[in-house]
């Protein structure tokens, strides 16, 4: 189905939002919140020179930092934390985060939407990326696969329709998340997954005492 070119666009980073905890995405995406922790505050740190927008040459490829991205097709809108250029010409997205690598694939997503944008801007096929993880000082190279391509397809639009709609999902079922999360006083999970047992319940015993009638 054809984008509806009215449809509002999606920033990048809310398919890794989502892909990390629906809940985190409609908190930043949908009700504009947002707080800091000790590791969004080492990530701005270590963002620095890759938020300034500099442009530099380093064995033999063109660097940008900070570039400007987007996709007409899918609707995507957002920004890269560098790319570089290969001697042919075709875009090398590297995606810069603090921690080590996450046992779940968000960072990968995120990462394969940027390399969807890139293609589509250059008309280069972006075949692989990396992340670099600073805390390892290390880059791990992402192949650009179709799995995570068709995962890219498939959140953008369960993302638009969860934005759409207004909705706010659970906590994830996922205690190490949560305490990661920088949200995680503005989500409160535990009592929000406590109001939810209460109420399923007070459901159940309701409906042990009707049938009982």
């Amino acid at each position: 189905m054809p984008l509806d070119p009215m449809a509002e666009p999606i920033m990048l980073s809310a398919l890794q939002h989502y892909s990390y905890c629906p809940r985190q995405c409609a908190l930043i995406h949908q009700e504009q919140s947002f707080d800091d922790n000790e590791y969004t505050l080492r990530g701005q740190r270590a963002h620095r020179r890759v938020d300034s927008g500099e442009i530099s040459t380093e064995d033999g490829r063109r660097v940008l930092r900070a570039l400007p991205l987007y996709s007409d097709r899918l609707g995507l809108v957002g920004k890269a934390d560098v790319v570089e250029f290969l001697p042919d010409g075709t875009p090398y997205p590297v995606e810069y985060k603090q921690g080590k690598r996450h046992k779940h694939n968000h960072d990968d997503i995120q990462l394969a939407a940027q390399a969807l944008c890139l293609e589509e801007m250059t008309g280069c096929v972006v075949s692989e990326g990396a992340i670099y993880h600073h805390k390892s000082k290390r880059r791990r190279v992402v192949h650009i696969t179709n799995t995570l391509r068709q995962q890219v397809e498939t959140l953008v639009d369960v993302v638009r329709h969860l934005l759409k709609s207004g909705g706010m999902p659970p906590p994830a079922d996922d205690a190490s998340l949560c305490r990661a999360c920088s949200l995680y006083d503005i989500c409160q999970p535990e009592l929000v997954v406590s109001i939810h047992r209460i109420h399923d319940l007070s459901k159940h015993l309701f409906e042990v005492d009707e049938s009982s009638q």
